[in-house]
């Protein structure tokens, strides 16, 4: 018989951290790995968009860290956990910088600020970009209260950079021309 995913422990609005803590559904902690969570989702799709096997691959890897850090995040700071969790590294925020500057080298110069559009698939980076932002900006509100892993906040801004290329370099491949802004005199 296959596991029930509902376990009625959560109607309260109430959930547990690993180690056990229970805290409300509204707590910064599970606000922060809600939103990790949300923009693996999101990066899942836009990998299924994109057709450079390449990205496609990075993004696969991308999701894996992303996963890392929600589980990292759904840690109580205060508890020594059991479970052996895997860690964010280095070499991980290293890896997300070559692939930036490998896509940067082949684009060419930007002279002016540039809008979302172009090809849907352009268009759903951006917004993975976007989400990125927001869960960094939620991981550094948590920082400021409990202790969060300072490679998570710096992977997530170097992600964020790393999907505003991507969506550059996709329309390159796409053939799409980028939108330059032209603000309003």
């Amino acid at each position: 018989m296959a596991l029930k995913i509902y376990t009625k422990t959560g109607d309260s609005g109430n959930t547990s951290l690993i180690g056990g803590t229970k805290v409300s559904k509204s707590n910064l902690r599970i606000e922060a790995y809600g939103t990790i969570d949300e923009l693996n989702s999101y990066i899942g799709l836009c990998r299924d968009l994109i057709e450079d096997t390449l990205s496609q691959k990075t993004l696969l890897e991308v999701q894996d860290r992303l996963f890392t850090m929600g589980s990292t995040l759904a840690c109580d700071p205060e508890k020594e956990t059991q479970m052996k969790l895997p860690n964010l590294g280095q070499g991980d925020i290293e890896w997300l910088e070559k692939e930036i500057d490998r896509m940067n080298e082949l684009l060419p110069e930007m002279k002016s600020f540039i809008l979302a559009g172009g090809h849907p698939t352009i268009s759903h980076l951006h917004i993975a970009r976007c989400i990125c932002r927001r869960a960094e900006r939620t991981c550094v509100r948590l920082s400021e209260l409990s202790f969060v892993e300072s490679k998570i906040i710096i992977y997530l801004n170097r992600l964020s950079d790393y999907l505003f290329i991507l969506a550059r370099y996709t329309g390159m491949q796409l053939g799409a021309e980028e939108i330059p802004w032209k603000p309003r005199k």
